[in-house]
């Protein structure tokens, strides 16, 4: 994708400077004030800025053009990068706060692009959390080794650990109308892969150290982990979830993330993909190559 905010400010700036220029030249020279060999070179200078002008514009026009020839180029191609490559993955869903965003959509649109259908499991968590209110229902259920604000991390992995690995989850069970926002899906089997979606604020205290943990967990589970969200997320999760060693993705809202977000879940080099300062690891990962059969490779 090409970037021309640059390329504007620079045609701005020549733009400037060639106006100044000329009111200068005009002004003094009218009052007489600078000799013909003065003027000349006042002449010169406006001449080449006026050359200077032109040239950018010229290539303002070419990347205009190269622009919209390759949203074209990957309009048309996403379809046919898309096919099938996430055919039989059960992904699952979590988003950090209110259920509903425009990131969800556009992560659950990657899904069925790429031929996975819905997400296998959802689960949107309330936060802030309060540590008290979790403390009672762990310490009867036996889980008291997860009560209390120094296990508040120890608590997110293992409610990351038995997201991914699905079945009967007692923590999730007593702690569901405490931390749940939304949940549904089918818990029976493990999943294949987790995208996940902040829909709030940088939480920060307990809160902060249960999603630190719970984020770690994800890492550590042994399918693809992603967060996601669009370009125009502010302030950004991306160097949040990077710090817990998730992939990242911060463009969905166009075709190249939501096809970054596809190759990672099936299996593509974990990194930090998209458009802004924290995408370290380029635009997109790279991309497998078809099958003999014409299906796209994974991993």
């Amino acid at each position: 994708m090409f970037d021309l905010r640059y390329h504007v400010a620079s045609l701005a700036a020549v733009f400037l400077a060639l106006l100044i220029g000329i009111l200068v030249g005009v002004g003094i020279s009218g009052k007489g004030f600078v000799s013909d060999s003065e003027r000349s070179l006042l002449n010169a200078r406006i001449a080449e800025l006026q050359g200077r002008l032109d040239s950018a514009t010229h290539q303002r026009d070419d990347l205009a053009r190269a622009q919209r020839a390759a949203q074209s180029f990957i309009q048309n191609a996403y379809p046919v990068l898309m096919a099938n490559r996430l055919a039989g993955e059960r992904i699952a869903l979590v988003v950090i706060g209110s259920p509903e965003s425009r990131a969800r959509s556009l992560v659950e649109e990657t899904l069925a692009d790429g031929g996975a259908g819905p997400p296998t499991r959802v689960r949107a968590l309330k936060v802030p959390i309060d540590p008290a209110e979790l403390r009672a229902p762990l310490q009867r259920r036996h889980l008291a080794v997860y009560a209390g604000e120094k296990q508040l991390a120890n608590l997110g992995r293992r409610l990351a650990t038995d997201l991914v690995d699905g079945g009967p989850s007692p923590v999730w069970q007593v702690l569901a109308d405490r931390l749940v926002e939304e949940r549904s899906g089918d818990d029976a089997d493990a999943v294949n892969g987790v995208v996940v979606v902040r829909n709030v604020s940088p939480q920060a205290g307990p809160t902060a150290r249960f999603l630190a943990g719970f984020y770690a967990g994800l890492a550590a589970a042994g399918v693809p982990a992603v967060g996601v969200e669009t370009m125009r997320d502010d302030p950004s999760a991306m160097a949040t979830f990077s710090k817990a060693r998730l992939s990242t993705v911060d463009d969905v809202d166009v075709e190249a993330g939501r096809l970054s977000l596809a190759l990672l879940l099936a299996g593509a080099r974990p990194g930090d993909y998209g458009v802004k300062s924290t995408a370290a690891d380029g635009v997109l990962p790279p991309v497998a190559p078809a099958t003999p059969d014409g299906r796209p490779q994974h991993g």
